[in-house]
């Protein structure tokens, strides 16, 4: 390494506001500029005669070094994101670009890669999706606002809260907000879904059995009741819930009591009750379908979740935080969505609300390869015309996206409809019943 010196000032180099680097075929640090030194923390005659790695430690520099991957290719690499370590062992963001560096004779010699702190912007960034964030839900829409401004009240309360919106709105991640925002945060979160299994099943998923209840019940089980004891008890789709069951349910909520099959016992039950619904259950109760007292019992916070066609503004923000996400899943690097493809994004329907925008996203994540979203990697549903009558999107509805993401996940588990039920979180006969419905043949 040469002492100082051996280093000598670019005076041109200097003069820029970002920091600059070259290194050798060798990844031995040429030049280090003054801007480079300021925002690594290290001097300019400690970064010469170095290999590049040595100075900046960045989460790239093993696994995807994209000057490496520049003087491979003869490609530029533009306004990169990634994170180094400076001398004092902080982490920075910076963005960066790349380029090789040729001789006179136009042999390469090399690679210059030039940086800048943008600190100050991760954490603008952070403030303003600060602003429109609770847990892990994501909104600019006023009105989910001020239903995030009066969670930590609702939550601290203890009372049980029903949840209403369509389906993929997510309300679990609502239920799961609360919980953790309640005096209950350090208990167990306890989810079950009352329309992915039939009565008999779902009874004794709810409230277990002791030995000997029926023929296969060979050692007591506990059920979902007796796990969330000291948390919260998530009941998804609760206007599913079959008429003897919601007795038993009431009972619960009055008495605190229940009692297992097979049981002569009752067990006292400690787990706050929040229930979520896609069915209008007023209407329900007006037809007869589900109890009035066990609605007024569960009704006490009622809550709505609009539909994501209500909340376009909310799209590029979830098309943003699902991008980072799948970035950070799948080792990738795909920087934006070309305009083409934002425009279709933001001019569906949603049917399947923001489940299915995941759904999308995700799709686009698997058919692109390089680090823009094109609108032809996005599912050709988003585009397709019904020419019987000219709907704009022939499959704008819950069933089509129902059964493209059956069809998919059938499709991921090989056919196997125990592992595909499992993964979509429904009984078999379940999904058995909505492959008849949609007409997916079973290979």
């Amino acid at each position: 390494m040469p002492d100082s010196s051996t280093v000598t000032n670019d005076p041109i180099l200097d003069s820029i506001a970002d920091g600059v680097f070259t290194v050798d075929k060798e990844w031995n640090i040429t030049s280090f500029n003054r801007a480079a030194e300021k925002i690594t923390g290290t001097q300019r005659n400690g970064a010469i005669g170095r290999k590049c790695w040595e100075v900046f430690h960045a989460d790239v520099c093993e696994r995807d070094c994209l000057l490496k991957k520049t003087m491979k290719t003869n490609r530029q690499c533009v306004n990169k994101t990634v994170h180094i370590v400076d001398s004092g062992g902080k982490s920075i963001p910076i963005s960066i670009s790349t380029a090789i560096l040729k001789n006179a004779q136009g042999q390469i010699i090399g690679g210059v890669e030039t940086f800048r702190d943008i600190s100050e912007l991760e954490e603008l960034r952070k403030e303003v999706a600060g602003k429109f964030t609770f847990n892990d839900m994501i909104t600019r829409e006023q009105r989910l606002l001020d239903l995030f401004s009066t969670l930590p009240v609702i939550a601290r309360s203890g009372s049980p809260v029903l949840i209403l919106g369509e389906s993929g709105t997510g309300k679990e991640l609502l239920a799961k907000a609360i919980h953790r925002a309640s005096g209950r945060a350090k208990g167990p979160f306890i989810a079950v879904n009352c329309g992915a299994l039939p009565e008999n099943l779902l009874e004794s998923e709810l409230f277990g059995y002791k030995k000997g209840a029926f023929t296969d019940a060979k050692s007591d089980k506990p059920g979902r009741f007796d796990r969330a004891k000291g948390g919260t008890l998530f009941l998804d789709e609760i206007g599913d819930l079959q008429k003897s069951l919601q007795v038993k349910l009431l009972r619960v909520l009055q008495e605190k009591v229940y009692e297992p099959l097979g049981a002569t016992e009752t067990v006292s039950a400690d787990a706050r009750i929040i229930a979520a619904a896609n069915r209008d259950i007023k209407r329900m109760v007006a037809s007869g379908e589900f109890r009035q007292d066990l609605y007024y019992r569960i009704h006490v916070v009622p809550l709505t979740l609009p539909p994501l066609r209500e909340r376009q503004g909310d799209i590029p923000l979830l098309v943003d935080h699902f991008v980072r996400h799948y970035n950070s899943l799948f080792g990738r690097s795909i920087e934006r969505i070309a305009p083409e493809a934002m425009s279709a994004l933001l001019e569906h329907q949603y049917p399947g609300n923001i489940r299915e925008l995941e759904n999308i996203l995700q799709h686009a994540f698997v058919l692109c390869q390089g680090e823009v979203i094109e609108k032809k990697h996005l599912p050709s549903y988003l585009f397709r015309r019904d020419e019987a009558t000219g709907d704009k999107e022939a499959l704008s509805s819950l069933d089509a996206f129902d059964k493209n993401r059956i069809a998919e996940a059938l499709s991921r588990n090989n056919f196997s409809r125990s592992r595909t039920a499992h993964e979509l979180g429904m009984h078999t006969a379940t999904l058995w019943r909505k492959m008849k419905r949609y007409g997916i043949p079973l290979r």
